[in-house]
């Protein structure tokens, strides 16, 4: 593991870069400047698969603004050990309730399943906002809840990957997309964007199956899809994770060059890949960010003393193309 040090540091300075630029443009760090409030709000930060170097960016920069922001909040940090353990971020959720967190933000494992226990939340007066992955708008709806989403529009992100890809496409050329966990909201909307893509140029998406945002599981579906389909030109992945997968099994199969695959999220591990042309491109929505943005919405609604149902709904972040 200590290989990974110099490359942790390099993230975090990374990150903490990154997050000075964020903070100077936060909406609420200037009103707080003058007073540190009386009652430090407590906020909980709850995200998927720790496992997932998405994630652990993200941890990052929230616990680097935090310390930057000590007598403003305090930070509790809380992950589940993959991608598809909904029941043990249900519990976690649970356990923030009672502990009276002032806030929780919430990256969902699952769009509709974490619903119940957000309403729960919401019932025991504590305000949540949801990143990364949106919370299911009918399900919230019959429950009567209102949830900020802060976060990037997935599928204008898979979009802008996928027609980078189709440059290099012609009409009737196969493609496989490798989706992540097909209860999320995200895992859909790339997919959705890459299937958008793929239209335009009239490229014909042959199949789509779900890697769970894993590299195993990644690689397994991928090597099936190139075994089924032999003339397959290019493997969408809607993450880096399920696209380092995606890689492997296009070596194994003897066909570097000959498939092109892209991917989403832009983590470290990704880049060796970029440069040397494994893989065509990425998008980056800036992980380090992307809890710091769901913070500053939930502390504004502390400091503004806003009710849940008050809060406005979607609050769009940054998503960019990354290619070689």
């Amino acid at each position: 593991m200590s290989h990974c040090n110099g490359h942790r540091m390099r993230r975090r300075i990374l990150a903490a870069a990154v997050l000075a630029t964020a903070t100077a443009a936060l909406p609420f760090s200037a009103a707080y400047a003058q007073s540190a409030p009386a009652h430090k709000p407590k906020v909980a930060l709850v995200m998927k698969s720790l496992a997932n170097e998405f994630f652990l960016t993200m941890e990052t920069g929230a616990k680097d603004y935090q310390a930057h922001n000590a007598s403003h909040f305090d930070l509790i940090t809380n992950g589940i050990k993959d991608e598809t353990d909904t029941a043990n971020q249900i519990r976690i959720v649970e356990q923030m309730i009672v502990s009276k967190v002032d806030a929780i933000v919430l990256a969902p494992a699952d769009s509709k399943a974490l619903v119940p226990v957000v309403k729960k939340a919401v019932d025991a007066g504590i305000i949540v906002v949801n990143i990364d992955n949106r919370l299911d708008q009918d399900v919230l709806k019959s429950k009567d809840l209102n949830v900020p989403f802060v976060g990037p529009d997935n599928a204008k992100g898979a979009q802008m990957v996928g027609d980078y890809l189709a440059k290099r496409l012609k009409s009737g050329d196969e493609v496989g997309i490798i989706e992540g966990v097909s209860t999320t909201t995200n895992a859909q909307q790339r997919t959705a964007g890459f299937k958008a893509a793929m239209q335009t140029v009239g490229a014909k998406v042959v199949s789509v199956q779900s890697g769970e945002w894993e590299i195993d599981k990644g690689n397994a579906v991928a090597s099936a899809m190139l075994n089924e389909y032999p003339n397959l030109k290019a493997l969408l992945a809607g993450n880096d994770n399920m696209a380092i997968g995606a890689v492997s099994a296009v070596r194994a199969a003897g066909k570097q060059g000959k498939v092109l695959v892209v991917g989403y999220d832009n983590i470290n591990a990704i880049k060796p890949m970029l440069k040397d042309g494994r893989v065509l491109a990425t998008a980056d929505q800036y992980a380090a960010k992307q809890a710091v943005f769901g913070i500053d919405t939930a502390l504004k609604a502390l400091s503004e003393h806003k009710k849940q149902s008050e809060l406005s709904g979607v609050v769009e972040t940054p998503v960019s193309l990354i290619t070689k």
